[in-house]
């Protein structure tokens, strides 16, 4: 079947990959890798792509989840970007995945009414006119006190005068990359997740080096410089076998790894990446009283308030990170940064007990020069930095990628596809991605007009078709064969969530799941949803898995103690601060010992599936954090 990613058959998928060649290898399962391997597959290139750990398991899946031109981009007049991202948002909503990606509205609260109105009017005016007249979503209008008051009760009543309410647009980041990555599968993609690139081949004078998707590695003494790369040796972390898959291009994705893909590879890239961290805070529905998202400006950038289903999403902070990029975490002090920020303009506080979760990401942010990373940060502030990407070729066969936003991942993956097949030894297609929706997309409007036949014949509720199709699409009809086939997996997975037992089943056959973590952090959205972050749901998860994958009943309990290990982890940041009260300031960047370029494949390695890695040279030891597989 199309599009299909069975872990039960992921030693077929290993096969083809070593049985090569390909035309195109991609090393990074985040949506720029998944956009990538659907650009090249789709212009009938033979594509495959590799990730150390699971699809979305870094930035992918921990963003603000909007889908969005970026007000505050265009207030820093980086207009072309916030053209391209208007483009591509209305593409995603109205072609490309109407089924994940819908329209939200957001409340700008007003007050200073003769200062603030025409200003803000003024860029909404322009936001509106870079989108065109041809649009699937409204044009921003104009509210008094009172109607903001009646969108958004929440609000302090006190100074407000009066609102702006625009529209952009959300996704479920981690199910949309991982649908662009089963597309891709669709196309003639081998995806094979668990599997990390230790070596760049090169032609004839041997490696190039190193750990990649995880970083590339290497030294900058093997004469690197005119050596083509051909392939990567790559490591199946599911059983430790190595094996080599040759390519004509080799395409990374590395996101925040990017400045180590260089600097372990000795070549001296034209850019460097900032990590900036953005945490987000989960809290009910019913703790903010409101219709509506909410924008509201702080100190150094912009506050979100996102619905997201029976809960909000609040965030985010923007700041400076150089500790591990495998699994950032939030501080207690990112938390009272954010609930600060956020009773500034509610008229019922935000506290600790309201939060049901927490979660930080790495933005992989693009500057031109060494000057930001030696000066220790003293370069631009990275709410400042462009969104913008670069394409690098830092060596004959390899292309590299960095920066963007989740909006323009297709872009994107076009420009570096571009960038790789510009030489190819054959004439290559230009991308066709633009016209080209992801699975599910087509037939959704006829599978939504027969949503009550669908729920009659499968014995399910409307609400549960709804909810499938939402997620899903057309291929809602594929999850719901399985409760056909077995009715137990038509039972809630989790009270008071709408998802089934089946999307763990299906999250294996289709979905390419091979651990718990993939499924409670990725497939279903337990790990931010739910107060426990779907601890006690992770029993449940690893029976129906272990059926499936022919896991043991020791496997199925370690599987099960891993993640509510990492579940507690999570946790920690809610944690109260032992100070002073929070003030609405951006929390410092915690310093961290920088990873050494040179550290030894071993210590790469040893950092997968969260096992403490050996110290590098002239490193402190380091304690282990329990990271599920």
């Amino acid at each position: 079947m199309p599009g299909v990613l069975d872990a039960t058959k992921r030693s077929d998928s290993l096969r083809k990959l070593a049985a090569g060649p390909l035309d195109v290898l991609v090393i990074g399962g985040g949506v720029t890798g998944a956009g990538a391997a659907l650009d090249a597959a789709s212009r009938g290139l033979r594509v495959g792509l590799v990730e150390a750990r699971d699809l979305a398991a870094g930035t992918s899946s921990r963003s603000s989840k909007l889908v969005h031109g970026g007000l505050r981009y265009l207030e820093q007049r980086d207009f072309k970007l916030v053209k391209e991202a208007l483009r591509e948002r209305d593409l995603l909503v109205s072609k490309l995945a109407p089924h994940l990606v819908r329209p939200v509205p957001f409340l700008y609260p007003i007050y200073k009414k003769v200062l603030e109105r025409p200003y803000v009017g003024a860029g909404l005016v322009i936001y509106d006119a870079m989108e065109g007249t041809k649009r699937p979503v409204p044009y921003h209008r104009h509210l008094t006190a009172r109607g903001a008051l009646r969108r958004a009760p929440a609000l302090r009543p006190e100074r407000l005068a009066g609102a702006m309410v625009y529209y952009d647009a959300q996704v479920d980041d981690a199910r949309h990359t991982l649908t662009v990555a089963r597309t891709a599968a669709a196309h003639g993609a081998i995806v094979v997740t668990r599997a990390s690139a230790v070596d760049l081949l090169r032609s004839p004078g041997g490696l190039v080096g190193g750990t990649v998707g995880g970083p590339v590695g290497g030294t900058a003494e093997g004469g690197l410089r005119g050596a083509r790369v051909t392939g990567a040796r790559v490591r199946d972390e599911e059983s430790g076998r190595e094996f080599d898959v040759h390519a004509t291009r080799v395409v990374v994705c590395a996101g925040v790894w990017s400045d180590l893909v260089h600097e372990v590879s000795g070549v001296k890239a034209g850019y460097h990446v900032r990590m900036s961290k953005g945490v987000h805070i989960v809290a009910p529905r019913a703790a903010i009283d409101a219709d509506t998202g909410m924008i509201v400006r702080t100190d150094k950038s912009v506050l979100f308030f996102i619905p997201w289903g029976e809960r909000w999403i609040v965030g985010t902070t923007d700041t400076d990170f150089s500790g591990d990029r495998t699994e950032p975490v939030a501080t207690a002090e990112d938390v009272d940064y954010i609930l600060a920020n956020a009773n500034r303009v509610l008229a019922k506080p935000l506290t600790r007990s309201d939060v049901l979760a927490v979660y930080a990401g790495l933005r992989p942010l693009v500057t031109e020069s060494q000057t930001a990373r030696d000066s220790d940060g003293a370069g631009k502030p990275t709410t400042k930095l462009s969104r913008e990407h670069v394409v690098d070729l830092p060596l004959p066969g390899l292309v590299s990628i960095a920066g963007g936003k989740l909006t323009t991942y297709r872009l994107m993956a076009r420009d570096v596809i571009d960038a790789a097949v510009a030489d190819f030894p054959r004439a290559v297609p230009s991308s066709v991605t633009e016209q080209l929706p992801l699975l599910g997309a087509d037939g959704l409007p006829a599978v939504r007009a027969a949503a009550g036949r669908i729920a009659e014949d499968y014995g399910v509720s409307a609400e549960t078709v709804g909810h499938l199709i939402t997620r899903y699409g057309a291929l809602a009809c594929e999850v719901l064969e399985l409760v056909r086939a077995d009715p137990s997996l038509g039972r809630p997975l989790a009270e008071g969530h709408p998802y089934l037992r089946a999307e763990v089943a299906y999250a294996v056959t289709h979905e390419g799941a091979l651990h718990v973590e993939d499924v409670l952090g990725r497939r279903v959205r337990l790990l931010i949803e739910s107060p426990d972050a779907g601890a006690s749901a992770a029993a449940e998860v690893a029976a129906i898995m272990g059926r499936l994958l022919g896991w043991s009943r020791r496997k199925r309990a370690e599987e099960t103690r891993r993640y509510q290990e990492f579940a507690a982890t999570t946790a920690q940041a809610l944690l109260p601060v032992p100070a002073s009260p929070p003030a609405a300031s951006p929390p410092a960047a915690t310093p961290a010992k920088p990873e050494s370029p040179a550290q030894p494949r071993s210590w790469l390695r040893s950092r997968v599936h969260g096992q403490p890695p050996a110290p590098a040279p002239g490193q402190e030891p380091t304690a282990p954090v329990p990271v599920p597989a």
